[in-house]
């Protein structure tokens, strides 16, 4: 067995303590957390959760249940619904409009550093001072409403962040059909697209894994069935306001790492194309916007990272009892430190953390075999 050299030595010192402490300060209190999650510690029913001995039993995953199928965990549903809702719509508007300002950007217009200035300036403020401006500015009352009063029209009627209009209603009970469905096509445009780049294995793995999940989930029609069949949920239209707020101060970072990206890009590569006969358009299509997937994918799991876990913005803009824009955030900080419910608390905090690991592992992963490879 070779021995180790000093320089090793040196380094394995060296990063010792940090790895200590990551073990101890990260994982070690994610693994409390979650064995937290798997107790009954909080549950009103017995002694107190801050009582000098409280009782506390290991119940497994029965939290975790009770959550997603239980009847009295009908605001963590809505939670999960919102946030999905919302880091769609706050992923998509960043990235469009980011991009959009980037492109403009690169045209080399006059007073550009003045533009890139003024399109990254919301992104130096906290969600804090964000919420509390919108706030002002969606008051159903004042803000945005009263602006064609400066005309002598009417005043506007919106409701912004109390509107309480579902859109895309659905049942609880469903979500199980609707989720194997999209995860089908997922697999499905995955394995059409490892045929085509000639990774047949990979595409016939995933073609399989998707018409077996068809099957089972719409010829069997698994449901949730101890839900009330009457919970529906949907879009809620109030959302679209924290959305807006979120975008305002976020898409200039999206600005600056696409216009970063155009930068890079050489500019021998879109002379060759428009020689070969591409308009700006299909220079755009084939050339640009493949070659900025890379910095697509990171801009994805920032602003994706943001989203599942965002908190300050809309605790500000709306408070901690509008259900209509509620995020699992502000429930799990209620559950856990308002109400010392600190099992269903941490099984809230589990639940986020699956989410973001959703987004952030499988990227981690494609980063760590590039690497590998190169």
């Amino acid at each position: 067995m070779p021995r180790l050299s000093r320089d090793r030595w040196t380094a394995i010192l060296m990063i010792t303590p940090s790895i200590i402490l990551l073990a101890v300060f990260v994982y070690g209190f994610i693994g409390q957390t979650l064995y937290t999650a798997m107790t009954d510690w909080g549950d009103p029913r017995k002694s107190a959760a801050l009582a000098e001995n409280p009782t506390i039993e290991f119940i497994g995953l029965k939290n975790f249940q009770d959550l997603f199928n239980g009847l009295l965990n009908y605001r963590f549903r809505i939670d999960m619904v919102n946030t999905v809702f919302f880091t769609i719509l706050f992923l998509a508007a960043c990235l469009g409009l980011g991009l959009l300002m980037a492109i403009l950007l690169d045209q080399k217009v006059r007073g550009e550093s003045i533009f890139r200035t003024v399109f990254l300036f919301p992104m130096s403020l906290s969600f804090v001072v964000t919420g509390t401006v919108w706030r002002w500015l969606f008051a159903p009352n004042g803000g945005l409403n009263m602006l064609p009063t400066l005309v002598g029209l009417p005043p506007l009627k919106l409701q912004w962040f109390i509107d309480r209009t579902k859109l895309f209603t659905f049942g609880w009970p469903d979500v199980p059909k609707i989720g194997a469905i999209l995860l089908v096509l997922g697999l499905l445009i995955y394995a059409g697209e490892a045929w085509l780049h000639k990774r047949q294995r990979s595409a016939i793995i995933a073609g399989v894994i998707g018409l077996g999940l068809a099957g089972y989930f719409l010829i069997g029609q698994p449901k949730l069935t101890d839900v009330a069949p009457t919970e529906t949920h949907g879009l809620n239209a109030a959302i679209l306001s924290i959305v807006l707020a979120a975008t305002w101060q976020m898409s200039g970072y999206t600005m600056a790492m696409y216009l970063a990206g155009l930068r890079g890009i050489p500019e021998e590569l879109r002379e060759a194309a428009r020689v070969d006969g591409c308009n700006e358009w299909q220079v755009y299509r084939y050339i640009i916007l493949p070659l900025l997937q890379p910095i697509t994918l990171s801009a994805v799991i920032i602003l994706g990272h943001i989203s599942l876990k965002i908190f300050d913005l809309v605790y500000v803009m709306a408070g901690d009892t509008n259900l209509q824009v509620d995020v699992p955030g502000i429930n799990m900080y209620l559950t856990a430190f308002r109400a010392n419910n600190f099992a269903v608390g941490a099984a809230i905090a589990i639940v986020m953390l699956i989410m973001v690991a959703v987004i952030i592992v499988p990227y981690l992963i494609n980063q760590f075999r590039t690497e590998v490879h190169v």
